[in-house]
């Protein structure tokens, strides 16, 4: 597995943190997003997590125009891969994305803030110092750290001494995962974990390779090893319900099959496909996989959701 520049235990390859959620563990919770994911789902909405180094995103919507800026992107560049857009004349700027290095120059410069590094290498505890800023908030609320990706686990030694080190200043932490890494590297990481949200997508091994690029056997064992291992660990299995890949009741049915029939009772949930990652790719310079596909109903969540517990009574 390919891991992120400068990925080791003491530093790691941080894109994002987001303060003040209420959907990803209990309570008030910081989320620390890590770089790299083996995998490439078609409806992923945190793009820019799946790349083990830095990127650069342009969002042009926020670009003022080279005339307006001085030309500053243009002339920060070293290796000269930022040049006028050739299909207007509004001059806004495009990106050799090939050429471009992610050095951060032009972001540095750029007076609207249409240029963006994706990628900070960070140390614990500079991590720990952004989460400990709402700590009183976590303490009211019963929340804590919550590591996202990306995939975590590609960055297992920085997440387990990240984990570890919050916990010993009574910081409740939780985990979400693909499950799709060496066993060693979930356990752990599950070592410093209060709480672990483990995606499943399908039981299909061929159905899962074609949306997200690798196969699901390995993400089934760890799941059960996990329960078997860590007994006193909550876990959630969530599943992302995607119109055209999973959103059928046989497939829902399977899923909640196998998770009724794990070694001990976890939480089971379904997540409704959304679109809020679409603008990211557009900043990255890519097309966005889905673009045709709608969120599913609410009526069609609320059958799916009736299918998934009747599954998992009927294999309890």
């Amino acid at each position: 597995m390919q891991r992120p520049q400068h990925a080791e235990a003491d530093r790691g390859l941080v894109f994002n943190i987001q303060k003040f959620s209420l959907h990803d563990g209990s309570g008030i919770r910081t989320l620390v997003f890590l770089k790299g994911c083996p995998l490439r789902c078609a409806w992923c909405s945190n793009p820019e997590g799946q790349s083990c180094a830095p990127q650069l995103a342009y969002d042009e919507r926020k670009c003022i125009g080279r005339p307006a800026c001085g030309d500053a992107c243009r002339r920060a560049c070293p290796v000269d891969a930022i040049a006028a857009r050739q299909d207007g004349p509004d001059g806004k700027v495009e990106i050799d994305l090939d050429r471009c290095t992610a050095c951060g120059e032009c972001v540095l410069v750029c007076p609207s803030r249409a240029l963006e590094r994706l990628g900070e290498s960070m140390t614990v505890e500079e991590v720990l110092e952004v989460v400990e800023q709402d700590s009183a908030f976590y303490a009211r609320s019963g929340g804590g750290l919550t590591l996202s990706g990306g995939e975590p686990l590609t960055q297992a030694a920085f997440a387990a001494r990240l984990l570890e080190a919050a916990q010993a200043r009574g910081i409740d932490t939780a985990v979400e995962t693909t499950g799709y890494a060496h066993w060693s590297e979930l356990e752990r990481v599950c070592r410093h974990a209060n709480q672990i949200f483990y995606d499943l997508k399908s039981m299909d091994p061929e159905r899962h390779r074609e949306g997200t690029g690798v196969e699901n056997g390995r993400i089934l064992e760890n799941l059960r090893r996990l329960c078997e291992v860590f007994p006193a660990l909550p876990v959630v299995v969530r599943t992302p319900v995607v119109p055209g890949f999973n959103d059928s009741p046989a497939a829902i049915r399977a899923i909640a099959g196998f998770v009724g029939e794990l070694p001990r009772p976890v939480g089971y949930e379904l997540l409704p496909y959304h679109r809020f990652g679409e603008a990211k790719y557009r900043e990255l310079g890519r097309d966005y996989p889905l673009a045709e596909v709608q969120s599913p109903s609410e009526e069609q969540m609320a059958e799916l959701s009736r299918v998934a517990d009747e599954a998992r009574r009927s294999s309890a």
